[in-house]
């Protein structure tokens, strides 16, 4: 089960995923991939994504690398244009944009056989400026003898300028996992050229009877699709997140799976994520956190040396340890621990109940049936 609510435009950069690479990732098309982009678009891409307002609420992990994609030349340093600025240059009339909507109100005036074109990228349709985090990549729309499309200049502003050749390029803006490219065709005139770019951000949370879970024992995955409705993806879209990072998703369905700790406490909610819009989900595991130990006396000291193995009242394992005093998670309902100590097999039936966390202890020598984690005793052959 879950909850969830929205806030608006997400004021916080994306983090890095565990492998250390920033979710802004580095896009470079393949000669296929820009092919394919290149036979879909006309040569005057004016086509706007319309704006999707979705609800929905949520339940973990490392993004997925990007599809390869070689590419040639120098680029400039990231957040600069590819030119220096010269005086300004005031846009021609009849502009797609309001100057009041666009940051190129006035364009640098670009260098010779040059033209300036300024860029910048919204949420929606009726959607705010994105106003930072931005990654921009302009590629020539014609491959080089090898096949790969030379990459001709890349900015890390919310709204760069690119002093570019008349010809034609594909420009490419991605914004935490989300993405857009249009085709452009650069005549003699600067202008200003606005994307769409779907976006939104999902942060996650867990608890167990209203208490949260520590950050540190809980993941998540996320994946493409409705698990309620079972239009879901096998494959991750994103792996590893933790609790309360921020991810930015194209808009869309999601659905997420979320781990606590080591055992079977795995639960999963749908999602939707809006443009411009955070939303805020926390999950409601219900769980115990048990640990377990095998003793001679009731309270005593634990034996070393022990191999663990909690199973299903089907017999079937969940999870096996070697270690003196094992913890694990478990979803609510009733098992079994058992022992394996100096040859000999000892075991013990217990409940888990959620939010009720506490030991199990396996007595040497007994006989005895417990029925809860309130009794103490075990049995051993």
């Amino acid at each position: 089960m879950s909850h969830a609510s929205r806030h608006p435009v997400f004021p916080v950069p994306v983090r890095r995923d565990r492998a250390g690479h920033g979710a802004v990732r580095a896009l470079r098309f393949s000669a296929v991939a820009i092919g394919a982009l290149l036979a879909s678009l006309p040569a005057q891409a004016q086509t706007r994504t319309p704006l999707d307002q979705l609800g929905g609420s949520i339940p973990h992990a490392q993004a997925l690398p990007s599809q390869a994609m070689p590419f040639v030349g120098s680029p400039p340093p990231a957040g600069k244009p590819s030119g220096s600025a010269g005086p300004a240059a005031r846009l021609p009339s009849g502009g797609q944009e309001s100057a009041a909507a666009d940051p190129h109100t006035i364009l640098p005036q670009p260098p010779a056989g040059k033209v300036a074109i300024g860029m910048s990228a919204r949420f929606g349709d009726k959607e705010p400026l994105i106003p930072r985090g931005l990654v921009w990549r302009v590629f020539a729309d014609r491959p080089e003898a090898s096949g790969a499309y030379p990459l001709v200049a890349e900015a890390a502003d919310p709204a760069p300028v690119f002093f570019l050749s008349p010809g034609g390029y594909v420009v490419h803006v991605a914004y935490g996992l989300a993405s857009v490219a249009r085709r452009i065709v650069v005549g003699e005139e600067s202008r200003r050229e606005q994307l769409v770019l779907p976006a939104g951000g999902v942060t996650l949370h867990s608890d167990v009877n209203d208490k949260p879970i520590p950050a540190q024992k809980v993941t998540y995955d996320i994946f493409e699709g409705s698990f309620l409705q079972g239009r879901a993806s096998s494959r991750p879209y994103f792996r590893g997140a933790n609790s309360g990072d921020l991810i930015i998703l194209p808009a869309g369905d999601y659905y997420v799976v979320s781990t606590y700790g080591e055992g079977n406490a795995v639960i999963q909610a749908d999602v939707a994520v809006a443009p411009g819009k955070v939303t805020d989900t926390t999950l409601h595991h219900r769980a115990g956190e048990v640990s377990l130990r095998l003793v001679k006396i009731a309270g005593g000291e634990a034996l070393a040396d022990t191999q663990w193995s909690v199973l299903t009242p089907g017999g079937d394992s969940i999870k096996e340890s070697i270690n003196t005093l094992p913890v694990f998670v478990l979803a609510e309902g009733e098992y079994t621990a058992v022992a394996r100590y100096d040859g000999k097999t000892y075991t013990k039936e217990f409940t888990v109940e959620a939010g009720k966390d506490g030991p199990v202890e396996v007595l040497l020598g007994e006989q005895v049936t417990a029925p809860s984690l309130d009794v103490q005793e075990g049995s051993g052959d």
